[in-house]
């Protein structure tokens, strides 16, 4: 099933809680745009494809809950349900690009109704939902070019059909390579301090059957020295204009074990994802949480009682540390600045073109 959807029956959305994997499979409902923030926010959806989905959703929650009977009044409420919804977590830029969508949407003037809007932004919302799929696959045999029979693939966080709303980014090509009949064994990293490697990845492999063994984060830099990892894919939260990558933390230490070991590093990126606004990765803003997530494990504290902690949730990784970036449109490589406009632009024109 998928990871966030419209539930046509009962009106509201769904998404699977992943908070509570792997221990419990639930899936919570929202009928409040608000809920849905703050569902974002807590991390019962994350990853940014997922995030991008469940706020398009969003938006169609907050035209339904306004009491607004003409156009310029629904407008400006879901301007405001807009701002709600951005606010939740700043460093994924789906979450802004798909909002933006949905008013792009409201403000057509050939939309005669109120209730015309209400069904154009659900229609839209859903087409977008859909379309992560359709890219995802895209994306994912694209990438599995990249993988040979026998590789060992390292992967960091949580990058399958949870972080988006079916399949996956860098794990997508994960199971596109397995698919094939490749042979592939995956090290995946824990992924400190929300455990997405642990929990969710090796909870995806194992569901599929793929070999992987679970490792500690800072044993990543050993697997590599020792020549036992043969790729590194991740996945990207934003990717600025010249290929600098924000991802969950730790991928940039990663990325530089990565390099001075020459095992190649690989972002798989849906070109929605990338930031041509942003001239470079300086430029993107790190969401910091809160520091019980680095200082308890559940409800188990891990540490003197007292004491603070700093929780940065992602980092940059700079584009010189990037052998390439899967997109949709192909894999991109350097010189980013010049290759990763040309894809993006290639995906908006195919976009532009199917609307007419």
């Amino acid at each position: 099933m998928r990871t966030v959807f419209w539930d046509y029956d009962s009106d509201s959305t769904k998404m699977i809680d992943q908070r509570q994997l792997p221990w419990e499979f639930e899936i919570a409902e929202f009928t409040d745009y608000k809920e849905v923030a703050r569902a974002i926010k807590e991390m019962y959806v994350r990853g940014a494809p997922a995030i991008g989905a469940a706020a398009a959703f969003g938006m169609a929650l907050a035209a339904r809950q306004s009491s607004a009977t003409d156009r310029l009044t629904l407008l400006r409420d879901l301007e405001t349900a807009a701002a709600h919804l951005n606010a939740a977590r700043p460093t994924a830029v789906n979450l802004a690009w798909a909002v933006r969508r949905m008013l792009r949407v409201a403000a057509n003037e050939e939309l005669e109704g109120v209730d015309d809007v209400r069904d154009a932004i659900l229609a839209e919302a859903q087409m977008l939902a859909d379309e992560d799929v359709a890219l995802n696959k895209r994306m994912a045999y694209n990438g599995a070019e990249l993988i040979s029979d026998g590789d060992t693939i390292l992967h960091h966080c949580n990058t399958g059909a949870l972080a988006t709303v079916d399949w996956g980014t860098a794990l997508g090509v994960v199971f596109a390579a397995h698919e094939q009949g490749k042979k592939i064994h995956v090290l995946v990293d824990e992924t400190r301090p929300r455990l997405q490697g642990s929990r969710l990845t090796a909870w995806e492999l194992h569901q599929r059957g793929i070999p992987f063994d679970l490792i500690a984060d800072n044993a990543a830099g050993h697997f590599m020295r020792t020549g036992q990892v043969d790729i590194v894919l991740v996945g990207s939260d934003r990717t600025a204009a010249n290929g600098d990558v924000a991802n969950k933390i730790g991928t940039y230490k990663l990325a530089v074990v990565a390099k001075e070991n020459g095992v190649p590093f690989y972002p798989v990126v849906p070109t929605s994802t990338v930031d041509l606004e942003l001239e470079h990765g300086d430029l993107i803003p790190i969401e910091e949480r809160g520091n019980e997530e680095v200082l308890f494990i559940g409800e188990q504290s891990i540490a003197p009682a007292g004491i603070t902690a700093r929780n940065p949730a992602f980092d940059v990784t700079p584009h010189r540390y990037v052998t390439g970036i899967v997109t949709e449109a192909g894999i991109v490589y350097p010189p980013f600045v010049k290759n990763l406009r040309q894809a993006v632009e290639a995906e908006q024109n195919k976009e532009k073109a199917s609307e007419k």
